[in-house]
């Protein structure tokens, strides 16, 4: 994995050793209105993090791309991740910690991912699975150039409150 960089953010892979720094970012209770909590130790985000730096599924098939989102101030602003599948689907996530939404951080840092995705390890259309009630994280995959897919054709499970979201191998994201 490479390091990226964007205007005024730097993608570093990401590695047990931002745990620390990751762990008082991850912390921030607004990131978690729609899913997930926050990690419980900065031990057990050190060993989630360990665990990615395989970069690979346990049996191979998927490649996991992790990166942590630095400014330029050297602050850590979140991370953005990418499994991308055998098909060379890539399935993409991202969070950022709420003093750094609606900045144009997360639209540039998934910009940069999703173009290493492309150039660098094959990867073809985009997906994201998101809770139907973020909008914020609907209004950035659209900005980007994703678009609604029905459940019935892209072949992934979700859950009743989700939304799936994807960038067609044809479409470049947008950072408008």
């Amino acid at each position: 994995m490479r390091v990226l960089t964007a205007r005024g953010v730097t993608l570093e892979p990401q590695f047990a050793a931002h745990a620390p720094a990751m762990f008082d970012l991850l912390g921030d209770p607004a990131i978690y209105e729609f899913e997930n909590h926050p990690p419980t130790s900065v031990a057990a985000l050190r060993k989630r993090f360990k665990r990615l730096e395989s970069r690979r599924s346990p049996d191979g098939s998927q490649q996991w791309l992790n990166w942590v989102v630095r400014l330029h101030s050297g602050e850590l602003a979140g991370y953005v991740q990418a499994t991308v599948h055998a098909d060379k689907r890539a399935a993409i996530a991202y969070v950022l910690g709420s003093r750094y939404w609606g900045k144009g951080i997360a639209a540039r840092s998934v910009h940069a991912m999703i173009e290493e995705l492309r150039e660098k390890h094959g990867a073809g259309e985009c997906i994201a699975i998101l809770k139907s009630a973020n909008f914020r994280s609907l209004r950035l995959l659209e900005r980007l150039g994703f678009r609604p897919a029905t459940r019935e054709a892209s072949g992934v499970s979700l859950e009743p409150d989700e939304s799936l979201m994807v960038l067609e191998a044809t479409t470049s994201p947008s950072t408008r």
